[in-house]
C-alpha cells in the first residue's frame, strides 16, 4: 500500500522535462500521422474506381462475335449463347480484345454465357468455378498423378471383394464398380509404391455387403481386419496413419462400415456417394462426393424445353420426413407432380416431360436422381440439406441446378415459376453441358465421371510426401 502511494506521488508532483514531455507524447503523433495518411491516400485513389460505380461507364454495347445466337423471347434483356460443336468442355473460348497502340492483345476470362441486363451489365455463368485452371490442373493430373493399389491373387478367398468385376457393372450402385474397373485399367495405376501419390484400399462395400460370409452384420469386423493386414504386411499405412490412403463406396453402409477402424473414417480419403456431413464420418474437404450413377447405353436424349409440360416431377417412397412433407404439401397440385408407389408411366418419359425434377432427401441422401435429371435434360432441384454435391469443388452447382432449404418446401412452386424463361434456358443449357461429367464409360473418356473423381483425389493428394520405406514388396 505504502508503495502505491509512492507512485501515485510520484506521477502526481513530478515535474517533467520538456525533452521527457515530448518523447511522452510521441505516440500520440505517430497515430495522428498516421491516421492522416491513410484518409490522403484513400481520397486519392477512389478516382481510380469511382469511375465502375457509374452506371453510364457500364453500358456495354452489345457485340456479336461468330458463334454467338441469340433468344431473346421477347425480354428487353436479350441473351446471348455461345455454340460451338469443337470445344471440348462446351464453353467459350478465349475472346482476343484489339490491340491498341502497338500494345500486345490481351485475353478476357471465358464465360460460358452473357446475360445483358438494361443498363448493360453482363452476368458470368460458367459452369465451372474456374475453367481455366480446372484445364491446366487437369493435364497436369492426366500427367504426373500416380495411385498404388494393394495387390490381391486371382486365388485370394475374397477376391470377388478385392479385385474388380470381369462385368458391365449396373444397377444404383454402380458408381463403386466402374471406378475400380476402369481405375486398374487406366494410366494412373503405379507397381512401384514409392511413386504413388495416393493409395488405394480395393475393398468393394457393395459386394461385402452381398457376400454370405460377411454381410451388413460382418462389414466392419473385415475392414479392421484388412487395415490391420495391410498395416502388418506393408510400410504404407503406418508411415502416413492412412492420410494418403483412399476406398470408395457407393451404398450408405459404406461410412457405417468404418465404425471398427476409426483410422480410416478420421485419417484416409472417403470417396462415397452418401455425403452428407449432417451425420457422424463425413469429413467435407478431407471426403469428396461419388456421384451415384445408374448406367445407360447411347447417348443421351434431348428434348426442347417447350415440349416440358409439368413444371415438376418425383417419383420414391416415403421414407424420410423431408419426403413426407413434400407429400403432404404438394401431393394434389396440378404443376408440382409428386409421386409415391409405382407409375403409370415410364420414368424415362416423366423426366422428359418435366422441367424442374425433384432430388429429394430420403433415407440416406444418395440417390441417382440427381444424374437421371441431367441426363434426361431436366433442371435438378436439391432438397437435401447439409449435401456435399458430387464435384462441388470443380462444378458451379447454381449454374445448373436448384438448391431449395428442406424448409422452403411449402414455397417450392413460387420459387420455380420466379424462374424466368431465359434464366430456365441458361439453367437447362448448363445442364445439357454439364451431363457429360455424370456419365461412366469403359474405357474411360476425358472429362466424364470417373476423370473428375480422379481430379477430385488429385485435389486432395498430401502436399507433403511422406518418405516410403525402401522394404521390398511381398510376392503375390
Amino acid at each position: 500500500m505504502a508503495n502505491t502511494s509512492l507512485i501515485n506521488y510520484y506521477f502526481s508532483h513530478r515535474r517533467f522535462s520538456p525533452s521527457f514531455r515530448s518523447l511522452f507524447f510521441m505516440p500520440t503523433y505517430l497515430a495522428l500521422f498516421t491516421s492522416l495518411f491513410i484518409l490522403f491516400y484513400i481520397s486519392t485513389t477512389s478516382n481510380l474506381f469511382s469511375s465502375n460505380h457509374n452506371p453510364s461507364t457500364l453500358r456495354l454495347k452489345p457485340h456479336f462475335p461468330s458463334g454467338y445466337s441469340t433468344n431473346t423471347r421477347g425480354s428487353k434483356n436479350p441473351v446471348f449463347v455461345f455454340n460451338d460443336s469443337n470445344n471440348p468442355l462446351g464453353h467459350l473460348p478465349r475472346i482476343s480484345h484489339p490491340k491498341k497502340n502497338g500494345e500486345a492483345g490481351h485475353e478476357s476470362q471465358r464465360v460460358s454465357r452473357l446475360e445483358f441486363s438494361s443498363n448493360g451489365i453482363y452476368v458470368n455463368n460458367e459452369v465451372f468455378h474456374d475453367r481455366d485452371i480446372f484445364l491446366e490442373d487437369y493435364k497436369e493430373m492426366n500427367r504426373s498423378f500416380k495411385i498404388y493399389v494393394y495387390p490381391h491373387r486371382r486365388n485370394d478367398p475374397f477376391a470377388n471383394v478385392l479385385l474388380p468385376v470381369d462385368f458391365e457393372p449396373g444397377g444404383n450402385y454402380a458408381s463403386e464398380s466402374y471406378f475400380k474397373k476402369v481405375l486398374m485399367k487406366s494410366h494412373f495405376i503405379t507397381k512401384d509404391p514409392t511413386k504413388a501419390d495416393l493409395f488405394f484400399l480395393p475393398f468393394s462395400i457393395a459386394r461385402l455387403r452381398h457376400d454370405r460370409r460377411i454381410g451388413v452384420g460382418g462389414i466392419q469386423d473385415f475392414i479392421r481386419a484388412y487395415i490391420f493386414n495391410i498395416s502388418q504386411k506393408y510400410p504404407y499405412w503406418n508411415s502416413s496413419g492412412g492420410a494418403d490412403h483412399f476406398y470408395v463406396a457407393c451404398h450408405s453402409i459404406g461410412r457405417s462400415a468404418m465404425e471398427k477402424a476409426e483410422e480410416v473414417k478420421f485419417n484416409a480419403i472417403q470417396v462415397v456417394c452418401s455425403s452428407s456431413y449432417f451425420l457422424s464420418g463425413y469429413i467435407a474437404h478431407k471426403d469428396t462426393s461419388l456421384p451415384q450413377v445408374w448406367p445407360r447405353q447411347g447417348d443421351p436424349p434431348s428434348l426442347a424445353s417447350s415440349k416440358r409440360k409439368k413444371l415438376a416431377f418425383f417419383a420414391g417412397s416415403i421414407n424420410s420426413p423431408v419426403r413426407e412433407w413434400l407429400l403432404q404439401v404438394w401431393r394434389n397440385d396440378s404443376e408440382i407432380y409428386v409421386h409415391f408407389g409405382r407409375l403409370q408411366t415410364p420414368y424415362a418419359d416423366e423426366l422428359l416431360g418435366s422441367q424442374f425434377c425433384l432430388h429429394v432427401k430420403g433415407f440416406e441422401i444418395n440417390t441417382a436422381r440427381i444424374a437421371d435429371s441431367l441426363y434426361y435434360g431436366c433442371v435438378p432441384v436439391i432438397i437435401a440439406n447439409h449435401y456435399d454435391l458430387p464435384f462441388a469443388d470443380i462444378l458451379n452447382w447454381k449454374s445448373f441446378s436448384v438448391i431449395v432449404a428442406t424448409l422452403d418446401i411449402p414455397l417450392l412452386k413460387k420459387t420455380l415459376q420466379a424462374i424466368s424463361s431465359d434464366a430456365y434456358l441458361m439453367l437447362q443449357n448448363n445442364v445439357l453441358k454439364v451431363r457429360k461429367h455424370f456419365q461412366w464409360h469403359f474405357p474411360p473418356v476425358d472429362y466424364d465421371a470417373f476423370y473428375m473423381v480422379m481430379y477430385e483425389l488429385w485435389l486432395r493428394r498430401s502436399s507433403v510426401r511422406v518418405p516410403q520405406c525402401a522394404s521390398v514388396v511381398p510376392n503375390q
